[in-house]
């Protein structure tokens, strides 16, 4: 199931091993390609007609594998507080809320997957404050609290999904 969209996802697993490095330079570049990469490798599945389950489940698993590196090595060099990393993850824990409860009523397997709008949005300010952080913008809280309520309303968009579906 390896085509040319799964491999644009693929990519953003070693663009985040390169926050190893402590270049400034290289963070930037790997930010701004996993942008690249998630912004064309969802155009290139439907475009191409590969789309599948398998990319819908790749896709923000790779960024949020992306994202999770990126803020574990800002959390460890002390650019970024706990609560802010959090924050920026908060929508994943609503997330696994929206699982439980498909589990929980029996209807996991049969979901179908597919990106939401608040979700989208969520990761594109992700990537905007990872590239802040590289040019140490101090970001207020209000920025991070704004990752709380997009990720409360993406909850409340896979609810409306499901109940219309």
């Amino acid at each position: 199931m390896f085509n040319l969209s799964n491999s644009l996802s693929l990519v953003r697993a070693p663009l985040a091993l390169l926050f190893l490095m402590e270049s400034t330079t290289i963070r930037i570049i790997a930010i701004i390609l996993a942008m690249i990469t998630d912004s064309i490798d969802g155009y290139v599945a439907r475009r191409s007609k590969s789309a599948s389950r398998f990319g819908a489940i790749l896709d923000p698993a790779m960024d949020k594998f992306f994202v999770y590196f990126a803020l574990t090595v800002f959390f460890l060099e002390g650019k970024l507080e706990l609560w802010q990393a959090l924050a920026m993850i908060s929508r994943d824990f609503f997330l696994v809320f929206f699982a439980i409860y498909l589990f929980a009523v029996g209807s996991l397997r049969n979901y179908e997957y597919r990106s939401i709008r608040f979700g989208k949005i969520s990761t594109a300010l992700q990537f905007l404050v990872l590239l802040g952080i590289c040019f140490n913008i101090v970001f207020p809280a209000a920025v991070f609290l704004v990752f709380v309520l997009l990720g409360s309303l993406a909850f409340v968009e896979l609810f409306v999904r499901l109940r219309v579906s």
